[in-house]
């Protein structure tokens, strides 16, 4: 077998939440005026309470609503696979399985969290979300659950991403989004996933029908994705796998890398690698320190790795790994040794997702690609010491809408940023 499904009925019915088994608390975030911590009155007129008390809860688990599960199950349990014609290209000893997420009505992870950040929004009252969106991968996902709760949804667009990939623009307005791209004050920036924030939060601001929405970096954001993790553990056991020895994922915000490791971060053994653009190495290159979620330093500061949050990065094809900063807890397994972090040029990801587009058949985002990346490597170390290791990594979402990316790279026009 090289398939490995769950039925609807062992869908996990509650997130698993790292914040509770973490050694040691996290470093509160500030408010950006007082520099004091922030509480729940502070981020109320961005969040519903519910996220609200998701983002501080000491709670080990959490129960999913059956509202949120019953749109989940469109898609969900996703499938595991193992990826034998890549195993035998490669020549490993490796066993190499990765995760189906693309299977969602968006085509990425991302709708693990939109669907309940919709359905907690709408059960509060709110009637409109605002929200950023790099390559465009979160905006559909937000614009989809929007629908499925009757909910306005306005997108600020990075502007790279805004004219490199159209088609996801019209997929959030298919979805019945508005969708501009940011930042919206100065149309010669190619813009940046901070300055969207701005956009967004700016929007927010002051309007009593409007909450904010993000897609990544916040606690609650990464509670919502370990539904990844929690499917991964059961399908590994029936494809007859203990834990896996590497777990391969790529990293911006931290949302993707948090759904399928954080349910193994206290097993013994299983070593977690984070992947992240050489163009935007924050876990890699950056410092870690209190930073704003933003340019414009409306956000509260978060205790991160952070470039900066006036970083602009260049304009690569992986526009949802452009961000400055890291979710704090995917930062604080980094500093403390639990996580790994690894950064690649664009030209070698590529290499990495058409050699896996011919293995396997499947054309990754470029995002995903980077995750195929150090999957490959790992592989290829494993092939060099003969250890059959059990790789895991996860396939965050297609890359159907990003053909003129492979159009660029294929044809040398693909700048290696």
């Amino acid at each position: 077998m090289t398939r490995f499904h769950l039925p609807e009925s062992q869908l996990p019915t509650a997130w698993y939440n790292l914040l509770a088994h973490l050694d040691e608390p996290l470093d509160p975030p500030l408010h950006p005026a007082t520099r004091e911590p922030v509480g729940p009155d502070d981020l109320a007129p961005l969040f519903p309470m519910a996220l609200i008390q998701q983002e501080m809860s000491p709670e080990p688990w959490i129960d999913i609503p059956g509202e949120v599960l019953d749109i989940l199950k469109l898609w969900r349990p996703t499938p595991l696979v193992r990826a034998e014609r890549l195993e035998a290209a490669l020549g490993t000893p490796a066993r190499i399985y990765f995760k189906d997420e693309s299977v969602s009505p968006a085509g990425s992870h991302k709708p693990n969290t939109a669907v309940p950040q919709a359905f907690y929004n709408q059960q509060e009252g709110i009637t409109r979300l605002a929200t950023e969106t790099g390559a465009g991968q979160w905006g559909s996902s937000l614009s989809f659950a929007s629908a499925q709760f009757g909910l306005e949804c306005k997108v600020y667009m990075v502007r790279a991403s805004y004219e490199q990939k159209p088609y996801r623009k019209i997929m959030m307005q298919l979805w019945g989004a508005d969708v501009v791209p940011s930042p919206v004050d100065d149309e010669s920036s190619p813009g940046s996933l901070g300055a969207a924030i701005s956009d967004a939060v700016r929007d927010t601001v002051g309007r009593a029908d409007t909450h904010y929405a993000l897609g990544s970096v916040l606690n609650h954001v990464c509670l919502h994705q370990t539904i990844i993790g929690l499917e991964a553990k059961d399908q590994l056991a029936a494809a007859g796998e203990a834990n896996p020895d590497v777990i391969v994922a790529s990293c911006g915000g931290g949302s993707n890398f948090a759904g399928i490791a954080f349910p193994f971060v206290k097993d013994d053994g299983v070593r977690l690698v984070a992947v992240e653009p050489a163009s935007c190495p924050t876990l890699t290159e950056g410092r870690f320190e209190y930073d704003f979620g933003d340019v414009a330093g409306m956000t509260p500061l978060m205790a991160m790795y952070t470039l900066g949050h006036d970083f602009m990065p260049p304009s690569i094809h992986a526009g949802g790994l452009r961000y400055h900063g890291d979710s704090p807890i995917v930062s604080k397994l980094v500093r403390d040794g639990r996580a790994e972090a690894v950064a690649y040029p664009q030209g070698k990801v590529f290499e990495a997702a058409v050699q896996f587009a011919n293995a396997e058949g499947k054309i990754p985002a470029p995002e995903t690609a980077h995750a195929i990346r150090g999957a490959i490597d790992e592989a290829l170390a494993a092939k060099e010491t003969g250890e059959e290791k059990v790789i895991l990594f996860n396939y965050s979402g297609h890359g159907h809408l990003d053909l003129a990316a492979y159009d660029d790279f294929m044809n040398g026009r693909l700048v290696d940023a």
